[in-house]
């Protein structure tokens, strides 16, 4: 019988999406196979404290973030695995593969993956210069303007503070044309966006974007379908079939993405040509290869009302895996089961 692979799932964090990573963990652990995996849960609390999980019940109600255990993953690459204190001692957990289930900044940016990288141990996702230049919105756009795949149009403040507001209004004004989406370069789930109407409009937004992220962009909005596409390998890249998200909100912020019913999603729209629904799937690919992607992604696009034009609009290199993310449910409409999901991670972390 072959030995269990033992494996660590790191949830939580200190960003904006804590509790959307709460969730993701929930469905993933589900996932992992009893006679093929053991388990190790560790959580992030909020204040950055690195906790050892005692079971994915203390996920559901709660209570893991009041556990005393403390977990710290070595980076010494002689013993890869976990150093476990326990009041006056300590043990040392051998680690296989590490599956990061963390959303946002510190998770999801390539800080953490720096420490898995020195720890030697495998694990699922992309590596430090993907995760970094995804998670930044304005680097994004650099390596995809090298493919020649439309982008919206954008003006970017640099600026550590507000002394570029008036130069960044009045270019906006003279570049671009009200309603405009103003957007941290650097956070997740859409924390920090909003759409700007007209200039006192366009200043607030800028006020509550600088608050997330000193690098801020000012985005054209493109009217059209919301459209994203689940990519999946290592050596061999796939990609799904496209999903459509139907927003309860005006645009997909935060609280229509995670906390309204209303919010759909639609796999494989009727509403949109087949040789477009083709094009996402291939830019999906082309974008993922581009920034050095590894494992998984979910790469979002437009397909613009009137032309159906695909335009893109951004990479996430460790989705949502909640039980209405649109990453899992690309797959398991693709005849793989959350299982067989989790296996091909394992898999293509080892590929590495």
């Amino acid at each position: 019988m072959a030995m269990k692979k033992k494996v660590a799932v790191i949830f939580g964090g200190i960003s904006s999406e804590h509790e959307v990573s709460c969730l993701s963990v929930i469905n993933v652990v589900s996932g992992f196979r009893e006679e093929k995996y053991d388990v190790i849960l560790i959580g992030i609390t909020k204040e950055g404290a690195w906790l050892q999980v005692d079971g994915i019940q203390s996920v559901r109600d709660g209570s893991w973030s009041e556990g005393k255990n403390i977990a710290i993953l070595s980076p010494d690459r002689r013993r890869p695995g976990l150093l476990i204190f326990r009041e006056h001692a300590y043990e040392y957990e051998k680690i296989d593969v590490i599956v990061p289930v963390l959303h946002g900044r510190f998770g999801e940016d390539g800080t953490v993956q720096g420490l898995f990288e020195l720890s030697g141990i495998p694990y699922v996702g992309s590596g430090v210069l993907c995760s970094a230049v995804t998670m930044d919105k304005l680097s994004t756009k650099v390596f995809v303007e090298r493919l020649g795949i439309r982008q919206a149009n954008y003006v970017a403040d640099t600026a550590r503070g507000l002394d570029r507001m008036e130069t960044t209004v009045q270019e906006v004004e003279e570049k671009l044309e009200y309603p405009v989406f103003v957007k941290p370069s650097n956070a997740g789930s859409s924390c920090g966006v909003s759409k700007a109407n007209n200039r006192e409009e366009l200043k607030r937004a800028i006020r509550l974007a600088k608050e997330y992220d000193s690098r801020i962009l000012v985005e054209e909005m493109i009217v059209g379908h919301e459209v994203e596409c689940a990519v999946l390998g290592g050596d061999e890249v796939k990609a799904s079939k496209v999903g459509e998200v139907l927003a309860a909100a005006e645009f997909y912020d935060y609280d229509a993405k995670y906390n309204s019913e209303e919010s759909r999603t639609v796999i494989d729209p009727e509403g949109i040509p087949a040789p477009v629904k083709e094009e996402v799937r291939e830019d999906a690919v082309a974008i993922f290869k581009e920034v050095s992607g590894f494992g998984l992604s979910r790469v979002d696009f437009f397909v613009e009302k009137g032309t159906n034009e695909v335009v893109f609009n951004e990479m996430n290199t460790l989705p949502g895996f909640t039980d209405i993310s649109m990453y899992p449910m690309l797959w398991n409409d693709m005849g793989l089961s959350t299982e067989e999901l989790v296996d091909r991670l394992v898999e293509i972390a080892f590929e590495r």
